[in-house]
């Protein structure tokens, strides 16, 4: 009998999912696109995560510092209040969600675990690996290689959104939410700047209604606090009667 071992031994040869060099490569982008979309749904959905309460806000910070204390009162008392230790069978509500990082991220997600309550990790890929953060529930904590779909899911579920100081990354995933908002691709959901007096020292955004570039009611579309417990206040006074479990399961559908 001839002898295929160089057949047997070519990639062409191997099973498609179980090829490293084809999955990997720049044709499949597409599908690995979607592979992440997928594994992070699916886990979602298996632990009943119906909407979350994200938190943004700067990687730099860490305990001790007034924004790490304060992001990890707000996780635990959005935790508490807010239904994510509730729904075994209705499923979870107002869940914290976050980046998955050190600083800003690890506080909220610490208040969350504190609480006695499951939270999320979205974790990115990046040059200088970012670690995810010991306190986001294992089995919700994910990494991303597309900076896409993990804002993706960031907003997905988004029932809140809680802005606190950061850089460039926290402006981004800041206006990506209020664009999506402003141009009615997502639901209206209340957007609190943590800290005004730095929000307000960093971006003039009414000098965008001056000029014409936003209209007056979009300078609506988020508000501020300067307490964790104003923050909540402010996310349930935005969202109304839209802020019970059943009103949030019609916007998800």
């Amino acid at each position: 009998m001839p002898d295929n071992t160089a057949q047997k031994n070519s990639p062409s040869y191997r099973i498609a999912a179980l090829d490293q060099d084809f999955i990997l490569g720049d044709s499949t982008r597409g599908a690995r696109f979607m592979l992440e979309y997928q594994k992070a749904e699916d886990a979602l959905r298996a632990r009943g995560i119906v909407s979350t309460i994200v938190v943004f806000g700067s990687a730099r910070v860490r305990e001790g510092n007034p924004w790490y204390e304060a992001a990890r009162q707000f996780g635990r008392i959005a935790s508490e209040r807010g239904g994510a230790l509730d729904g075994k069978d209705s499923g979870k509500h107002h869940v914290i969600a976050t980046g998955g990082g050190p600083g800003i991220m690890e506080a909220a997600n610490r208040g969350a675990t504190e609480a006695g309550a499951v939270s999320i990790g979205f974790n990115i890929t990046l040059p200088h690996e970012q670690e995810p953060n010991a306190w986001s529930t294992p089995d919700l904590t994910f990494r991303f290689h597309y900076f896409a779909m993990r804002k993706m899911h960031l907003a997905m579920r988004a029932a809140a959104l809680v802005v606190f100081p950061g850089g460039f990354g926290t402006l981004d995933e800041l206006f990506e939410i209020m664009t999506l908002v402003q141009t009615g691709k997502m639901p209206p959901v209340p957007i609190v700047l943590y800290d005004s007096a730095y929000w307000q020292g960093l971006i003039n955004l009414e000098r965008m209604r001056e000029t014409g570039f936003i209209r007056p009611e979009d300078l609506k579309l988020f508000c501020y606090a300067d307490s964790p417990e104003e923050g909540y206040r402010r996310i349930v006074e935005g969202a109304g009667e839209s802020w019970t479990p059943k009103a949030v399961d019609k916007v998800q559908t």
